[in-house]
């Protein structure tokens, strides 16, 4: 073939031509490109620099299209996109990405040795230009791969874990950016467009320069300290609120050593940010939160920025979000929050997985089969000790798992005589007041079986940790919930739902349109306010996956949005 007027072999395998001295500095860059490139063995991979390059099946279709000229090489040298390009992968940690992770050390050495060497011979100089454009088209692609889809696939961590698969043509938007000639749109464009992660961004700037400070201090343990209490230790905690954020900087105060009102203030300002129960008083709970230091928050947040990376970047115009972490529930309309609840979800034996559904129906004044889980492992051993468990709690009991069988009494069952490995029986509860699921179950169909539903156990929305679950979700107002969902249903208002409720009488109500429902876990973000909120790590993920990102990028992770765990099944059921 012809290659910048040069005659080439026409076989994959073909003898390599010997450059001319008549050669132009880019005529030989695309030379050895086009070498490198034929040595690309898709099975085992290839390196650059002693760099693993990871697009082994774009980066020869790229290069080839192009009749393997150089994308970021002129004349000149490094054309300005290539600097551009540079800048960016400098400033990958904005996003809570590692610059290493794109040969950025390799391009820096290869430019300063030939930035040294200014008389290099001309053949060895192309060699170097052609190693440079490889990384750097190999660095768009990772980078536009990492910032659309995430650097890692939950599924891979965890089997409750499913994302929607984001699509994103990398191949296109490195031509895009090309053609365009700007870098920074090009990579823009790429991230999540909600205002979340804009906000966790700008949290990782916030938390950032604190820590370029030096951080804040800890504050030392000891006996809880009460509102308006004088204890030695209470000047280091004012210090450490000051440096966080949390508290005004101001004249030093009459007694440095007395818990007063704007310090008792600001540590429930803190306590709020942190998911602790807003009491003013510095108790243990309290004292660990504010002694987990800058860098392990920006690290927190990091980790929470390639969480919001996996998840769908059209969430929809009308949404539901539960973060699991946060223990919330808010309905979003066209951005704008429009309702908000407190949730109780799975505890961490029982965890409320990760995953996006349609919501198409609900039920009102439902029946509740009990999951096997729960009916061995928590009603077994009480109808062990009361014959009459079940009755009491409006329970039927049935044989087997047949809708047609009839229920059986469970008084005449000698419950001892059952256990996990022998448990025949089908356990349903009658609707009504103490049903476990109240009088509203909120569907979105989904291989775990879970479910928002309402709950007549309303104790637990008054902790400010409410992991208390079987795996799927109470919420705090269900009434609020339906009435949303309804509100441009012309077959129901408000009277007649409340009128349904009382019936105790099973109805399935169609939800149409369907409304999407994105269950999420989230362990930091900014609030409305601009504030940062972090969440402990109830079911420790934020370890796992810090391991995970700290692992070097396998060869060939395109694409990054494909679902490896599709035909997985689990269930987490329950209440």
């Amino acid at each position: 073939m012809l290659l910048l007027g040069i005659t080439l072999s026409s076989g994959e395998e073909g003898p390599t031509p010997t450059p001319s001295d008549t050669m132009t500095l880019i005529q030989k860059v695309s030379l050895r490109i086009q070498e490198q490139v034929a040595q690309v063995d898709k099975q085992k991979g290839f390196d650059c620099q002693g760099e693993p390059i990871c697009g082994i099946q774009q980066i020869p279709l790229f290069y080839a299209e192009r009749r393997f000229a150089p994308a970021w090489i002129d004349e000149g040298g490094l054309r300005p996109m290539g600097h551009d390009l540079i800048r960016a992968l400098e400033q990958v940690g904005q996003d809570g990405l590692q610059p290493e992770d794109y040969h950025l050390g390799a391009i820096h050495a290869m430019l300063k040795e030939m930035e040294a060497e200014a008389s290099m011979p001309t053949g060895h100089k192309a060699d170097q230009w052609a190693r440079v454009d490889l990384l750097l088209t190999d660095a768009f692609l990772l980078l536009s791969s990492h910032l659309s889809g995430g650097r890692v696939n939950p599924e891979t961590m965890h089997k409750d874990w499913i994302i929607s698969g984001n699509r994103v043509d990398i191949m296109a938007a490195l031509s895009a950016a090309l053609d365009e000639g700007r870098i920074d749109p090009s990579l823009d464009r790429l991230r999540p467009s909600h205002k979340g992660y804009a906000g966790l961004r700008q949290a990782l700037r916030q938390i950032g320069a604190i820590d370029q400070q030096g951080g804040w201090p800890s504050v030392p343990t000891g006996p809880t300290i009460r509102p308006n209490e004088r204890n030695a230790r209470v000047p280091a905690l004012r210090e450490r609120l000051q440096k966080g954020g949390d508290l005004a900087m101001a004249d030093p105060p009459q007694d440095p050593e007395r818990m007063d009102a704007a310090l008792v203030e600001s540590l429930k300002k803190f306590q709020v940010r942190h998911g602790l129960e807003p009491d003013g008083a510095l108790g243990k709970r309290t004292v660990e939160e504010l002694n987990i230091s800058a860098q392990e928050r920006i690290r927190q947040i990091e980790l929470n920025l390639e969480r919001w990376r996996w998840l769908p970047q059209q969430p929809g115009d009308r949404y539901i979000a539960v973060n699991i972490a946060d223990f919330s529930l808010m309905v979003v309309e066209h951005q704008e929050t429009v309702l908000t609840m407190r949730v109780v979800v799975g505890r961490p034996a029982r965890r409320t997985p990760v995953f996006s559904s349609p919501m198409t129906y609900m039920v009102i004044s439902p029946y509740w089969t009990v999951p096997p889980t729960i009916a061995i492992e928590d009603m077994l051993p009480k109808a062990k000790e009361d014959p009459g468990y079940f009755d009491s709690q409006s329970i039927k009991v049935y044989y087997g798992w047949d809708e047609g069988n009839a229920a059986v009494d469970p008084r005449q069952i000698n419950w001892r005589l059952y256990s996990k490995g022998n448990f025949p029986f089908r356990l349903v509860q009658e609707p009504g007041s103490e049903n476990a699921l109240g009088h509203l179950k909120f569907m979105f169909p989904n291989r775990f079986s879970v479910y928002l539903h309402d709950t007549p156990n309303r104790k637990l929305f008054g902790k400010a940790q409410r992991d208390f679950s079987s795996g799927c979700i109470r919420v705090e107002n269900a009434v609020a919930l339906a009435e949303y969902l309804l509100k441009d249903n012309p077959n129901w208002s408000a009277e007649k739902l409340s009128a349904a409720i009382k019936k105790n009488q099973q109805q399935i109500v169609t939800i149409a349109p369907s409304v999407p429902v994105h269950l999420l876990y989230m362990t930091a973000w900014l609030d409305g306010n601009g504030e940062v909120q972090f969440r402990k790590d109830i079911y420790k993920r934020d370890a796992q996956l810090d391991q995970v990102l700290k692992r070097r990028q396998p060869a060939n992770p395109f694409p990054m949005s494909e679902s490896a765990g599709a035909s997985r099944q689990a269930s987490a059921g329950g209440q």
